[in-house]
């Protein structure tokens, strides 16, 4: 017996296969963007935007140099401790729970 025999019915199958799936991935696209277009008609109307007041006052304050000092440090050791080391060799435990034991 022969399993993978190539025949006339073997290319008939795989080129009906291949087209079946191709006509129905045109065919879902299709299916998405008539969804897309008919959500977009029955979303809700858009309302006339107001120009916004913008009330926020910035306060500006100084900074002493000690203060600049202690965020460059915590900014220098947040970077610098992004990368840690660690040993390339894995260790696996074993461990025995309830769950191994075999009745």
């Amino acid at each position: 017996m022969i399993f993978l025999d190539i025949t006339s019915q073997t290319w008939i199958v795989t080129l009906l296969g291949f087209t079946i799936v191709v006509l129905l991935l045109f065919c879902f696209i299709y299916i998405m963007k008539l969804l897309g277009w008919i959500m977009q008609k029955v979303s809700a109307p858009k309302k006339k935007e107001q120009p916004v007041q913008n009330n926020v006052q910035l306060e500006s304050k100084a900074t002493s140099g000690d203060e600049m000092a202690a965020v460059a440090f915590a900014l220098h050791l947040y970077y610098n401790s992004l990368h840690d080391e660690e040993s390339p060799r894995l260790t696996v435990k074993n461990h025995h729970t309830a769950w191994h034991i075999i009745q």
